[in-house]
């Protein structure tokens, strides 16, 4: 767990600081945009405190130095590989010219304004690996917290990388890790746990930031006498019934109120096994900040039979009207408004293409649209307070679900409940919606599935990727295509824009193995991009081996393989590998790997080496 320093960083804001400039930047957007005003040398520096820029999640850049008359100029400034590969679909947060991001073990900060790494603090799990992935960090008082994929919670010194608390919080033997960027409020630390998949009994806690005690805990699953329990009607299946919660949340700072996406219930494509309405899964849940209580809850999908997460983490915001609306993006391919107020829906608008919706899958086998890839993912809709829209990234890609009888609860393995194929055929949109009334404004079609960070600013350019490989320049106001830049990888995480020194910058993520349906994966890299950039090799090639190479087979597995096959060989949008020691053997196995079918993407020669690829096949080998 010892960390990688490299240079120093600037001091800090405090948390108090932190909070203001929460509030301040949501004041800066109902006041216009303020930045579009000065000249480009008076642009003041900005941050992008959290995963979603505020707690409000409304991801508006308020910079506008780019625009859509010199976003030609636009162009990549330096680059930073993270990992050798892997998935990568962490947020990004910058405060003070310090960039923070994690890989599924690593947090690292790099100097947001060259790529150069400042430190590198590297988790060694303890116990084995739920599955390998973490969407980034929450900051508050010089802290920065993550989780892991061995259900552990750190607290890691943004100065200098070094461990202060480390605390285990949850059950990897269970099927339980920590992928979700956590969230901050007055001194507590909010995050959920992971694993629907697994049949976990999904839970939100909050802890003490100073040393990780346990605050407060709220059960996605309810049972005994909590509320919502009578909605299991079978009650045994309650004690694995889902209720995961995966990427981000929410906090209205004037009511308290924390904003938390459930996911989806398990078994997941056999709903006869667990009929009732199954709170609280596929819902919204508002809780109250300082002491967990359920303050009121919007279910999207009741009895899912299509495992419809609700992933995103809801957008708040306010209508032309002065009403509080909660945006939220569905994996079951529709975005809702819901007034916060009345807590009733305000609008419903399909933005994906919807087929079977709700139709109870059979033996036979049923195609449904969103399939169990599709709709919104892990990064939900954004406000564009410069042309008051709301604008989502949304992923098209349908599947065919085949149920099959479940077999008893095994805690920590698999409870899919049946088997998925997904379509050869996929992309990705990212759509504007009047914030009024659902209305559909504009479409922009995209390669690939959309999944990265959609990042309206005051410039009047959208910025965000596809997981083709391209790096997407929108009109904001139209939809039009400005640039599309290809970036070598698969872009699935954080796309944020911010000023310093004068200067606004873009930062992306590009490279990640999970959602591919081009063969674009990409080793884990950080790339920043600025009117006139020119490009840093030097610095890329430097930085290219700070992420330094393992050749243990578990582990490139659980990087490259798990997303598709699954933790434990058990398949996914992937075939099971059970049994492939006697199907294929060792010499088999590698050669299937060096030469995949067009269904798989080729990971050698380039992500993987002849030493990744014989350790790799020798991991798979005992399953």
């Amino acid at each position: 767990m010892n960390p990688v320093h490299v240079g120093r960083q600037s001091a800090l804001p405090s948390a108090a600081a932190v909070t203001l400039t929460l509030c301040a930047s949501a004041a800066a957007v109902a006041a216009g945009d303020l930045v579009s005003a000065a000249a480009p040398d008076a642009m003041p520096d900005s941050q992008w405190l959290s995963y979603n820029g505020t707690a409000d999640g409304q991801r508006y850049a308020n910079v506008a130095q780019i625009t859509p008359e010199n976003v030609s100029e636009l162009a990549e400034h330096c680059r930073i590989k993270l990992d050798s590969s892997g998935s990568l679909h962490t947020g990004l947060v910058q405060l003070d010219g310090t960039l923070y991001l994690t890989t599924a073990r690593d947090t690292i900060a790099l100097d947001a304004s060259n790529c150069a790494q400042r430190w590198r603090h590297r988790y060694t799990p303890e116990q084995a690996e739920v599955f390998a992935v973490n969407r980034g960090v929450a900051y508050a008082n010089g802290k920065l917290f993550r989780g892991t994929a061995d259900g552990r919670l750190l607290a890691i010194d943004a100065s200098t990388g070094k461990t202060i608390w480390q605390q285990q919080v949850g059950d990897p033997l269970q099927g339980e890790f920590f992928s979700a960027a956590p969230i901050v409020w007055q001194g507590l630390l909010i995050i959920g746990s992971a694993g629907s998949d697994w049949g976990v009994r999904g839970r939100i806690m909050a802890y003490d930031q100073s040393n990780g005690r346990e605050v407060w805990r709220f059960n996605t699953i309810p049972r005994g006498k909590e509320p919502g329990a009578e909605t299991w009607a079978e009650r045994g299946s309650a004690r694995y019934g889902g209720g995961g919660s995966w990427t981000h949340y929410s906090i209205d700072m004037s009511t308290g109120e924390v904003f938390v996406p459930v996911g989806n219930p398990a078994p997941d494509i056999v709903p006869g096994h667990r009929p009732g309405k199954n709170l609280y899964t596929d819902s919204m849940v508002v809780l109250d900040a300082r002491t967990g209580a359920l303050k009121w809850y919007h279910q999207m999908v009741s009895n899912d039979g299509h495992d419809l997460d609700l992933g995103a983490a809801p957008m708040l915001y306010q209508d032309s009207k002065g009403r509080p609306i909660a945006a939220i993006g569905s994996k079951n391919g529709h975005l809702y408004g819901v007034d916060r107020e009345t807590r009733k829906r305000v609008y419903d608008t399909p933005i994906a293409r919807i087929e079977n919706e709700g139709v109870q899958p059979t033996a036979a086998g049923l195609h449904v649209c969103p399939g169990l890839l599709g709709g919104v993912e892990w990064n939900g809709p954004a406000y564009d307070a410069k042309n008051k829209a709301v604008v989502v990234g949304v992923v098209d890609w349908c599947s065919t679900i085949t149920p099959k009888p479940q077999k008893d609860y095994i805690p920590g393995q698999f409870m899919m409940g049946g088997e998925f194929k997904m379509d050869e055929e996929s992309f990705g949109w990212v759509r504007a919606i009047d914030p009024d009334n659902g209305t559909l404004r504009w479409s922009y079609k995209a390669d690939g599935p959309v999944v990265a960070g959609v990042t309206p600013t005051a410039g009047g350019v959208v910025f965000t990727g596809d997981m083709a490989g391209n790096f997407l320049v929108l009109d904001s106001a139209s939809g039009k295509l400005l640039k599309k830049v290809a970036t070598g990888g698969a872009v699935a995480g954080g796309v944020i824009s911010y000023a310093l020194g004068g200067t606004q910058y873009v930062a992306s993520t590009s490279g990640n193995v999970s959602r591919l349906t081009f063969g674009v994966s990409g080793s884990p890299t950080l790339i920043l991009y600025k009117l006139g950039g020119a490009g840093s090799p030097a610095l890329a090639a430097a930085a290219a081996s700070a992420a330094g190479s393992e050749v243990s087979g578990a582990a490139i597995y659980g990087k490259v393989c798990s997303a598709c096959h699954g933790a434990n060989a058990e398949g996914g949008v992937g075939p099971s590998l059970k049994g492939v020691s006697a199907r294929l053997g060792l010499a088999k196995t590698i050669e299937w790997i060096k030469n995949p079918s067009a269904k798989m993407p080729r990971f050698y020669p380039g992500l993987l080496a002849e030493a990744d690829v014989a350790a790799v096949a020798a991991h798979v080998q005992k399953y």
